[in-house]
């Protein structure tokens, strides 16, 4: 593994960076205090600033040369609304809201790429650093395409990292095509007629309706969709009733539908919709039916992807690197980015856990866990591939 011995110099700072960013964490659209620091940083540094886009965005200007040519670099830097189990001294100082998916990391190791970049300069043409707000579900990415992005600032290709638990620390995982999944939630409300549970006769029962729409759902997946195209149809929520001598008068279903492809949520949503109504209407019931669309599916295009895999076997040797790995039903907003733009997005491994300072949570590191936290070890290792990438993307000719 070879990393890039100044940056490696500037691991105490960029370390200082993320711990302050994770006792500070600041939901969807409200980063700030995070863009703050970032844009304060960059300037510092040199780096001409632009801010407003999608909001509490912040993007970054490092020129060098006279090519057109550019690469964007993103980081996403919103918390989660959960409390945080960890006692560390750089833990969550605002009651309810967390750094429990590694944003905080994200946005120290693109500073530490942007410090390096604009110190050294050793390209031809420009490199746009991204941070971007609001990914956990509030389509931060697609709010800064809207006010932007790629026409105020274009560039040939956008790239983008998440940490991810499991992977051991410093290996990389990426895979062409689909890496990770679409991410999309339904909303059916059964409507029925209510009566005393001991004159069902006298009911049009929502409650057993929902139980056969269910039972129906489960059978897209199996045989309707190709088993070799994966997607998960998962109910999480039924509501209804509120005493045992009474049938309601309706029931509500939510759940979510993750797929790698849009012609299979094409599909589910219009099974799951006709399996719902035609239900329904079996039990004189009816149904109201919602489907909202919320993540794309996540896909790397071929050519970046093999870019991207050769800078990181390259500089890291190919040991630490799966070029196909397991792609996962988790979703991502970066996602919007490719859809306008070639690039790719690379996990990078966050390890088990043992990174953790004294004073952790007793549960595991995963993502979205309050005892998770982002293993500091990463900083010089994902601005090192930062740095190679737009490095080897612009060099000059």
């Amino acid at each position: 593994m070879k990393l890039i011995d100044p940056i490696v110099q500037f691991h105490a700072e960029l370390q200082k960076i993320r711990r302050d960013i994770h006792a500070h964490p600041e939901l969807s659209y409200e980063e700030e205090r995070t863009a703050d620091v970032v844009a304060q940083k960059l300037t510092e540094w040199g780096i001409p600033v632009v801010r407003g886009l999608g909001v509490t965005g912040v993007v970054g200007i490092i020129k060098n040369g006279d090519s057109a040519r550019a690469i964007g670099l993103r980081a996403d830097m919103d918390a989660l609304p959960m409390p945080e189990l960890n006692t560390f001294a750089h833990a969550s100082k605002h009651e309810g809201k967390m750094h429990a998916c590694g944003h905080d990391g994200h946005t120290a190791m693109l500073l530490g790429a942007a410090h390096y970049l604009a110190q050294h300069r050793n390209f031809d043409g420009t490199v746009y650093v991204i941070f971007q707000p609001a990914e956990e579900g509030g389509r931060g990415a697609e709010r800064m395409i809207q006010d932007g992005l790629f026409e105020k600032y274009p560039m040939d290709a956008v790239f983008g990292m998440h940490n991810w638990p499991g992977i051991k620390a410093g290996h990389f995982g990426v895979t062409p095509g689909p890496q990770m999944a679409s991410s999309n939630e339904f909303h059916v409300t059964i409507k029925g007629r209510g009566s005393h549970a001991a004159q069902p006769h006298k009911a049009i029962d929502p409650v057993m309706t929902a139980v056969q729409i269910a039972q129906g759902w489960q059978t897209i997946v199996s045989r309707n969709a190709n088993p070799n195209d994966p997607a998960v149809v998962s109910i999480t929520q039924i509501h209804t009733g509120s005493a045992t001598n009474v049938i309601p008068d309706e029931a509500v279903m939510i759940g979510t539908v993750r797929t790698f492809s849009t012609g299979v949520l094409d599909m589910i949503e219009r099974r799951m919709q006709e399996i719902a109504e035609h239900t329904a209407a079996a039990y004189d019931a009816t149904v109201d039916f919602a489907f909202k669309r919320n993540y794309p599916p996540l896909i790397n295009h071929e050519k970046e992807t093999a870019f991207a895999v050769e800078v990181l076997t390259e500089q890291f040797g190919a040991a630490y690197v799966d070029a196909r790995t397991e792609p996962t039903m988790g979703a991502e907003d970066f996602a919007f980015m490719l859809q306008h733009k070639p690039g790719c997005y690379v996990f990078l491994g966050n390890g088990d856990g043992g990174h953790r300072d004294h004073g952790h949570g007793l549960g595991p590191c995963n993502l979205h866990n309050p005892s998770y936290d982002f293993n500091d070890d990463l900083l010089p290792i994902g601005a090192t591939y930062w740095v190679r990438l737009a490095e080897k993307f612009l060099q000059a000719k």
